[in-house]
């Protein structure tokens, strides 16, 4: 007597129970039935082949060395919050986690990186702001960022802080928006480049206040923040990493953060939503991963980095870094990505922003 299943793991649950009917006794002769109780025993553990599968991956996972790339030189805001999750993850784990900048086209080269290498987990991601904005600006990209790469887990929220040169006479908000009613193209706002998220916070910031100020787009936030300080140009509305030192030596004035609540390092300057309401402006960072990447390995990702968020010792360090942690499930991380994505369609539409 031979007993024969006629099942794939590949198979929808439903269509694994019902192969029970499928299970037959081959014997000389016709074919007969085998008794409920063994079709039950075969049908459960046909089912639970997958499962199992699925949990033995996870758990083998990583078992080689893993990259996160990243669209940015080393040094800036998207590589260090990069290089403090990948140590984290390195030590849970067991497996290097290599951080690597691949610069380019406003992080476009990374991103495209990620999108080709193979769905196994062992290629990520450092998701970013330019990721949302790049959607709209750039007109003719090789993929889709919301379909091509899945959302892990999000790492940080950070302000950006809308800051002045002390010569500017307004001291508040309200004062700022006045004057620069009173003043129209007057006055020059600093970015680190057409289509940053430097860049697309002011022009948000002047689509809602209707005030007229004029761009000056830099090569990067270091020499915008020179001549700001200098006086070259009057406001910028900067990552908080880069000018917080200068807030704190009396070399730039904060008229207020972008977050939709106040930032405890700087716990007297406003919000920009107290006087515009609605207004919101923040860099996110994350991790994304390959369409088509097992699930499995997608939740064992998310549950350490979301454990490394919890770790007292960083939060601090990214409390240092002016940064709030973004733990969260990959659905609620990619429910941001959408809603920032969309969001800064509508200002690089409204202000005509080119890339670079």
């Amino acid at each position: 007597m031979r007993i024969c299943a006629y099942s794939s793991p590949m198979l929808p649950r439903k269509d694994k129970l019902s192969f029970v009917n499928a299970v037959v006794v081959e014997k000389e002769g016709p074919q007969m039935r085998l008794p409920r109780r063994q079709f039950l025993r075969l049908a459960a553990g046909a089912a639970a082949l997958p499962a199992v599968s699925r949990i033995a991956r996870a758990q083998s996972y990583p078992s080689r060395p893993v990259r996160i790339i990243v669209g940015f030189a080393a040094g800036g805001s998207a590589d260090i919050v990069a290089r403090l999750i990948g140590p984290w993850l390195s030590e849970r784990l067991g497996q290097s986690f290599i951080i690597e900048n691949r610069t380019g086209a406003g992080g476009n080269i990374a991103t495209e990186a990620v999108v080709r290498a193979p769905p196994d987990g062992y290629t990520l991601l450092l998701v970013n702001p330019a990721n949302a904005i790049n959607a709209t600006l750039y007109d003719k990209l090789n993929f889709s960022f919301i379909r091509d790469i899945g959302p892990v887990a999000g790492i940080i929220r950070m302000p950006n802080v809308m800051v002045v040169n002390p010569s500017v006479p307004a001291k508040t908000l309200p004062e700022f928006i006045a004057y620069a009613k009173a003043n129209p193209g007057k006055i020059n706002m600093a970015s680190a480049g057409n289509g940053t998220a430097i860049h697309v916070s002011g022009e948000l910031f002047k689509m809602m206040t209707g005030v007229n100020m004029v761009h000056v787009p830099y090569r990067g936030a270091p020499p915008a923040l020179t001549d700001l300080i200098g006086g070259q140009v009057q406001v910028m509305f900067d990552n908080m990493p880069n000018s917080i030192e200068h807030i704190r030596g009396g070399r730039l004035r904060p008229l207020a953060v972008t977050t939709a609540t106040r930032w405890e390092g700087l716990p007297d300057v406003p919000t920009v939503g107290d006087f515009v309401p609605g207004y919101e402006a923040t860099v996110m960072d994350g991790v994304g991963f390959p369409k088509n990447t097992p699930p499995e390995i997608v939740q064992r990702l998310n549950k350490e980095i979301n454990a490394g968020l919890a770790d007292p010792k960083m939060k601090a360090r990214l409390a240092d870094l002016g940064a709030m942690a973004l733990a969260s499930s990959p659905a609620d991380f990619g429910k941001l990505i959408v809603d920032e994505t969309e969001k800064w369609a509508k200002v690089i539409k409204f202000a005509g922003i080119k890339p670079d």
